[in-house]
């Protein structure tokens, strides 16, 4: 579908373009807004954590589009970019996103499920870069790059099925951390469930929509290939993630974009690496440019998204947000 509205954006008038662009977003918003009230009703009928909603659930419906884009390009023989973008979808989640959350004042944490999810967080993206390492010539890491071997996607599949059923059992005797304004809506924890994919689905598909047509908008305007595949393909796979999160702060329901960050970027080093890694058998290249440049930049939003959330109490500090954002900032300046 991407490549027809791609094709279509490139000769349609420009102002019908703008016409799809302006109707994607709308769609997208409303979207956001029925999946965050939704996951919110479901944290209620389930009595569990927000955070918890937002770490799995909704996590694993809005990293879809990175999933489908890493293996479809592991596919098609660029496992480079396949492994590009599960680690550029992590500093974007981590970098924008958490520091737009952190930012706006709004991201609340329940500090035992923070601890959990932060640490499988960042212990994730560390066993990414570990199993990429070249060990038979690592001294020429930065010359010659490493590679994500296909048993390794294997091993980070099976690693995905334990974090799940950990997610399960630690929700068990949680307590909703953010206040509910309203009386409950009627209605069963599976029709929230049912909503909340329904949410899902109209941001995904809107942004496959959204995403080709601005990259052809752009090119049409004269602004240089790189530069779009630097910044709006990396940005476009993440637009779930953070149109769910605006949504969230605009509710006052700060802790599920937490959340679904975080889950997001679990979801991104075991699921979108994991699957593309085992659907190629030379594995994921990861060229020199990781280790110089994304790895690095990876590490360091996650450390310091680790040490906002140990030191801020019950809400993450803005000075997290301003430190995440110029870090996120910086990654893309440096990438050039």
């Amino acid at each position: 579908m991407k490549e027809m509205i791609a094709e279509w954006s490139a000769h349609a008038p420009l102002i019908w373009v703008f016409g799809v662009i302006a109707i994607a977003l709308m769609a997208i918003g409303k979207g956001a807004d029925l999946l965050v009230e939704e996951a919110v009703a479901l944290s209620r009928r389930l009595k569990i954590s927000p955070v918890l909603i937002g770490a799995t659930v909704v996590s694993l419906g809005t990293t879809l589009p990175e999933v489908a884009v890493s293996v479809a390009s592991a596919l098609d023989g660029y496992p480079g970019l396949a492994l590009g973008n599960a680690v550029g979808s992590i500093i974007c989640d981590t970098g924008l996103i958490l520091g737009v959350v952190a930012l706006s004042g709004k991201g609340m944490i329940d500090r035992r499920l923070i601890n959990r999810q932060g640490f499988v967080q960042l212990g994730a993206a560390i066993l990414l870069i570990v199993v990429s390492l070249p060990y038979s010539n690592i001294g020429s890491v930065f010359e010659t790059g490493g590679r994500m071997p296909q048993i390794a996607g294997f091993v980070f599949l099976g690693l995905l099925g334990i974090y799940l059923w950990l997610s399960t059992r630690w929700a068990k005797g949680l307590d909703p951390l953010e206040e509910f304004d309203g009386e409950e809506k009627d209605g069963s924890a599976v029709w929230s469930l049912v909503k909340v994919i329904f949410g899902i689905s109209i941001v995904i598909l809107f942004s496959e929509v959204l995403i080709p047509s601005v990259e052809s908008t752009a090119m049409r305007m004269g602004i240089p290939e790189e530069v779009i595949a630097g910044t709006l393909v990396a940005f476009g796979t993440s637009l779930p993630e953070l149109v769910t999160a605006i949504a969230a702060i605009r509710k006052g329901h700060g802790g599920l974009a937490v959340g679904n960050a975080i889950g997001a970027d679990i979801l991104n080093a075991l699921f979108v690496a994991g699957a593309s890694a085992t659907v190629t058998k030379g594995g994921l290249e990861a060229s020199p440019k990781f280790f110089t440049t994304l790895f690095p930049a990876m590490i360091l939003l996650l450390i310091v998204f680790r040490v906002g959330a140990a030191v801020g109490g019950d809400r993450l500090p803005r000075w997290t947000g301003v430190l995440l954002l110029g870090g996120y900032g910086l990654y893309v300046f440096a990438s050039y």
